[in-house]
């Protein structure tokens, strides 16, 4: 591979002005011979037997994509599919996620995290989102300096390091390569169009750099979208089990480390997020039901969609309820009121103002 790939997801809106936007950027991006540029379809819509998918998982370099989503739920998108690096430094931001992005990267405590017990790949992945600007030019402009930044181009301009020498050398059994050896989707001139079949989904998806694997979510969950992995690793198991619409179990995470990327509410599609701090919903305050709360409720509501008594309940012969004695996988701890704003407000009590 010779040139920086940059994939340009479509949404799955059909505005005008979207679907223009990503055709100028994809054309304007097609006209700089350093980058294969490639279209496929929505990314959070795609099954694993997508080409689209089966190219990315085979590509060993550093690559661009470019999505509506949130960069935090792109990222964790393709690590769900196996398609996992380091996260590539940009600089076309959504406006306001700046102030956020440091926290977002550094949580602040002390917990072990789901990642720390994974091996990631050297490479970049830089994810870029349309919701950053509404000009073309602005994302050609960073995929360039992406491009003249990336360790790649090292290899491009013929200084490779040994560990690209060695992807470049070593053979690979991926479905995604042709009978030569090569990706058929890549590196072809102008822009790639991808048109694999795909259909809207809804499921969660695990950022590992802020889950500590609590089991909060599979404790909640009574649909059976979550499970654990040999290592006991709490993972998303089946995803289309999922109910459409329904974000309860991202409500449950201490550690906002479910993203629902399709929300209309950006700290659950994604969004940068701070783990502590004072930064609350002061709508919290004023009487509005507590998070969990209307994580229960919601839940309720979709199992009694799907036919089934709420979860607190279980129905015998009709007529008599019994509570459901639910075994958790995690103790649950008693809860420590340490938050800096209950504090403050006790100490207005005690001035008698």
């Amino acid at each position: 591979m010779s040139r920086l790939p940059v994939f340009v997801s479509k949404g799955q809106s059909r505005n005008p002005v979207k679907r223009e936007l990503e055709q100028s950027v994809a054309t304007q991006l097609a006209e700089h011979p350093q980058l294969d540029v490639i279209r496929i379809p929505n990314l959070y819509d795609l099954n694993s037997e997508s080409e689209s998918l089966q190219t990315l998982q085979a590509l060993d370099d550093d690559f661009v994509i470019i999505t509506w989503l949130y960069d935090r739920s792109t990222h964790w998108i393709l690590d769900r599919n196996t398609v996992s690096g380091q996260v590539g430094e940009i600089q076309l931001i959504i406006e306001g996620e700046d102030d956020d992005l440091e926290d977002e990267l550094e949580p602040e405590d002390e917990q072990d995290r789901v990642i720390d017990s994974r091996e990631i790949p050297d490479r970049r992945i830089y994810s870029l989102s349309f919701s950053a600007s509404d000009r073309a030019e602005d994302f050609v402009d960073e995929v360039i300096r992406i491009s003249k930044t990336s360790p790649l181009m090292d290899w491009i301009q013929g200084e490779p390091d040994q560990q690209h020498l060695q992807r470049f050398l070593e053979p690979t059994n991926n479905t995604a390569l042709d009978s030569n050896g090569s990706l058929p989707i890549v590196g072809q001139p102008g822009v790639t169009e991808v048109e694999d079949p795909s259909s809207r989904r809804w499921y969660p998806v695990i950022d590992y750099s802020r889950c500590t694997n609590c089991m909060e979510c599979i404790d909640f969950c009574l649909f059976g979208v979550y499970g654990v992995d040999r290592i006991d690793t709490i993972l998303v198991e089946d995803a289309d089990n999922c109910r459409k619409g329904c974000p309860a179990c991202s409500r449950v995470c201490p550690e906002n480390a479910i993203v629902f990327p399709q929300h209309k509410s950006p700290a659950i599609a994604g969004a940068a997020v701070d783990s502590g701090g004072l930064k609350i919903d002061l709508s919290l305050l004023f009487g509005a039901p507590d998070a969990q709360d209307v994580a229960a409720r919601e839940r309720d509501e979709q199992l009694m969609l799907a036919g089934r008594p709420p979860a607190q309940h279980e129905a015998v012969e009709d007529t008599e309820m019994v509570e459901i004695n639910m075994e958790r996988r995690q103790p649950v701890n008693a809860p420590v009121h340490s938050d800096p704003l209950d504090s403050l407000i006790d100490d207005l009590d005690q001035l008698n103002l």
